[in-house]
């Protein structure tokens, strides 16, 4: 329950023998998790304790916590060769990472916003690889999938690289051999930029959808 409404989470159990690498304010970072929790918030939440939040909406154990303020009800999912990737996507605050100066103000009014309130993620992506991946890998898998995002929205019509708080986090296996590569022509590394794009694609198809029918003017 958050400010009186009833909002959804999801909850995917790993169970021990996972590595994970996460931007995310609980368990972010690299290291072994069994769960990962991406839990709805209103678009104006403010709580000082995002992390304790977490933990406490969260199972025992180590995992990893991500707050959105999408509807986790329209999550997307896809598969590729052994990789499943879940996205939930909102789009109300599209943004290009490297905005122009021109964007001064509305980044500063934004920084401004973060010192008294955490940001909820808009796009949140969480990735399964069933094999190891060396450290290495596993950053290069983070920038994959953020790429493979930025493909997809840009396709779908939307002149973005994502929102300004969106977050990621990619488990792989803790045992057997490491793979070395994680970029988008690496053989793991292609099957989670296929998986990533189509659930981002559906996502944003789905939101644009929802978006029109909620008013006459189509977001673009």
């Amino acid at each position: 329950m958050e400010d009186g409404m009833r909002m959804g989470t999801i909850l995917w159990r790993f169970g021990p023998g996972w590595r994970m690498i996460s931007s995310a304010m609980l368990g972010g970072g690299i290291g072994p998790r069994e769960w990962v929790l991406n839990a709805q918030v209103g678009k104006d939440y403010a709580r000082m304790d995002p992390v304790e939040h977490l933990i406490e909406m969260g199972p025992e154990g180590s995992g990893v916590g991500m707050l959105t303020a999408a509807m986790v009800e329209h999550r997307t999912w896809a598969a590729d060769g052994g990789v499943e990737a879940l996205a939930t996507v909102g789009l109300g605050t599209p943004t290009w990472a490297a905005a122009s100066s021109d964007a001064a103000t509305d980044a500063a009014t934004y920084a401004a916003s973060d010192a008294i309130a955490v940001r909820p993620g808009t796009i949140n992506i969480i990735v399964a690889v069933p094999v190891a991946l060396c450290d290495a890998a596993l950053v290069n898998a983070v920038m994959t999938v953020t790429e493979a995002k930025t493909q997809a929205l840009i396709e779908v019509g939307f002149p973005c690289t994502g929102t300004a708080s969106d977050a990621v986090c990619v488990a792989v296996r803790e045992e057997g051999p490491q793979e070395l590569f994680g970029g988008p022509r690496s053989e793991w590394g292609a099957r989670i930029a296929r998986a990533v794009h189509h659930a981002v694609a559906d996502g944003a198809h789905d939101w644009r959808r929802r978006a029109a029918a909620r008013s006459p003017v189509v977001p673009h």
